[in-house]
């Protein structure tokens, strides 16, 4: 009896020990880092300099390839497709926080965890240096009294463009010609070609024109100023009223599967949030344009809600959106 009760104690604490040990060993084998966006971009740019210093915390090398596509979907899918194990993180942007209401995914951010949000845009409104207005009011007032003549740059639907332009016309009631263009880029030569009078965008794509005076700023999509563009007014000094769905502007972070284990949670949030917090990491954000910020936890929780509800309702309360915020119990800022 006591020969048998001796011999299934030993065996479970065979049975146990690998399970100790292989959550002991995280990570023990090579990391897959997917990124959402192409090669050369700004989220590219932001992970491929933020990983070789994590790798040296985490001890183990984090592989890297770009799954563009779907705006982003086609990484994030790949992603929750894996096992929740630690070893394949998604390295994205701003896009899935409106996939549920633009019905281009079943999972947003919500469904997943963050291990660290490294990085946030600078949103801005930019024009020609010969445009008829200086500021956000002044361009309103001007589209008011000149509906559908001002052509204003955008990347598409749910693009951060239109977005940026929907807040304001959340405030006031002002009609634009839209004219999309394949990306920040393109819309920056447009603008500058006269080909548009306008555009929203990341303060990173349009920081040398600035700095060279080929174009202006009309103001700062934020509720406080800046230190990058000192001179330029937020817009809720207009606007007071757009306070809490400000700021709003790209980010980028990287995320796991929910039900990753929370010692692979641990130490990889430890090795990003390490690398990220650097000086050299932290001076290359700033010299792209953009903030630095290094959230995980709870504040990346309350970042991303945030973010996800401006988001959600202004696509919906835009047109553009396929869903309600409501069939998924995303609540409005502010109600």
């Amino acid at each position: 009896m006591y020969h048998n009760y001796f011999k299934r104690l030993a065996l479970t604490a065979l049975t146990v020990l690998p399970v100790m040990a292989s959550a002991a060993e995280y990570p023990s084998k090579n990391v897959q880092g997917i990124i959402q966006w192409g090669a050369g971009g700004a989220t590219d740019s932001i992970m491929r300099a933020v990983t070789p210093a994590a790798e040296k915390v985490l001890g183990t090398d984090v592989i890297l390839t770009n799954r563009s596509g779907g705006v982003g979907a086609i990484a994030m899918k790949y992603v929750n497709a894996r096992k929740s194990d630690g070893y394949t993180i998604l390295m994205g942007a701003e896009n899935p926080q409106m996939y549920k209401v633009m019905g281009l995914a079943d999972i947003d951010y919500s469904d997943m965890i963050p291990i660290s949000i490294l990085a946030q845009g600078i949103s801005i409104i930019v024009a020609r240096n010969d445009a008829p207005y200086d500021n956000i009011k002044e361009f309103i007032d001007y589209a008011k009294s000149h509906p559908n003549e001002v052509k204003v740059g955008s990347t598409g639907p749910g693009g951060l463009p239109s977005i940026l332009l929907a807040i304001l016309q959340g405030q006031e009631a002002f009609r634009v010609t839209n004219i999309p263009y394949n990306g920040d880029g393109p819309g920056m030569t447009a603008l500058l070609g006269s080909a548009i009078d306008v555009m929203p965008t990341s303060y990173g794509p349009a920081k040398e024109y600035i700095r060279a005076g080929k174009l202006k700023v009309l103001g700062l999509m934020d509720k406080t100023a800046h230190p990058e563009l000192p001179n330029v007014p937020p817009v809720t000094d207009f606007y007071p009223d757009l306070a809490a769905q400000l700021p709003y502007s790209s980010f980028f972070g990287i995320f796991v599967k929910k039900g990753t284990p929370q010692q692979a949670v641990d130490k990889l949030s430890k090795a990003f949030n390490q690398s990220a917090s650097s000086e050299e990491f932290k001076t290359l954000v700033t010299n792209r344009g953009f903030t630095y910020l290094g959230l995980s936890g709870q504040q990346a929780d309350d970042y991303l809600e945030r973010f996800r509800s401006v988001a959600s309702w202004i696509v919906y309360d835009s047109g553009i959106a396929k869903h309600s915020p409501q069939d998924f119990k995303i609540k409005k800022i502010g109600n």
